[in-house]
């Protein structure tokens, strides 16, 4: 952590596809977090990923069912994530480069000459939690945010099970148990967070914040670093 007076540690924040695109009012949302990541970004370092939510999964179910191997689904994925990066870092504009790096060394090599940096996936095998992930210990940030569709963590799902419990606080082992458990490493899968980017926190002891990506003040709120509404995971 920085000495007090002295430059803030950087956080990185995973924004899903599910939340970027969800068919409603999409435009005036990525506009409203453009502003909140330019507001944050001029405040402190910050990095953030984005996901390709269903965009992706439907391009890797069409190109599984034309036979493509698990390489090429996740780089076409890839695609759909830097897609996403390149629309909100140009929303953003200066001095967030437009052109999104392609890899963690090349944002890291970026967010210490501005702020924010917005990236896609960068290689196959890994999600963008955990490009995040990596970014977060190569970084060492103080936190990682991760913006999802739903307001944290739960004992079950909650889209299909109204009488889901919010767990408030969870220890690693505890959420790695749950990761692994649903967590298989398919192209185009969904889960709460990506089983290479938990160890890598988990390792590291960087806190992993989950919280509901469309309501923006909660999110600034877990960007900043003080009270908010969702899921800490850290100890």
């Amino acid at each position: 952590m920085p000495s007090a007076g002295g430059p803030l540690a950087p956080v990185v924040v995973s924004i899903g596809g599910s939340v970027l695109l969800t068919g409603e009012r999409d435009a005036d949302y990525l506009g409203e977090l453009a502003k909140l990541l330019a507001r944050r970004g001029a405040a402190g370092p910050l990095v953030a990923t984005t996901g390709g939510g269903p965009t992706a999964r439907r391009y890797i179910e069409i190109g599984r069912a034309l036979g493509l191997t698990d390489v090429e689904l996740d780089e076409i994925g890839i695609d759909v994530t830097r897609l996403h990066a390149r629309l909100l870092a140009s929303r953003i504009g200066p001095p967030t480069p437009s052109h999104p790096p392609s890899t963690v060394r090349e944002a890291v090599e970026a967010v210490h000459r501005s702020s924010p940096v917005i990236l896609g996936g960068t290689e196959p095998g890994h999600t963008t939690d955990g490009v995040a992930a990596l970014l977060a210990v190569r970084l060492r940030a103080s936190r990682v945010v991760n913006a999802t569709d739903v307001a944290g963590v739960y004992d079950r799902d909650p889209r299909g099970h109204p009488e889901a419990r919010r767990l408030d606080r969870l220890s690693w082992t505890e959420f790695r148990t749950m990761v692994e458990a649903g967590a298989s490493g398919t192209p185009g899968q969904t889960f709460v967070f990506d089983r290479l980017g938990a160890d890598l926190l988990a390792r590291a002891r960087i806190p992993l914040h989950v919280v509901a990506g469309r309501d923006l003040r909660n999110l600034e709120a877990a960007l900043a670093g003080v009270a908010f509404e969702g899921t800490r995971i850290e100890g």
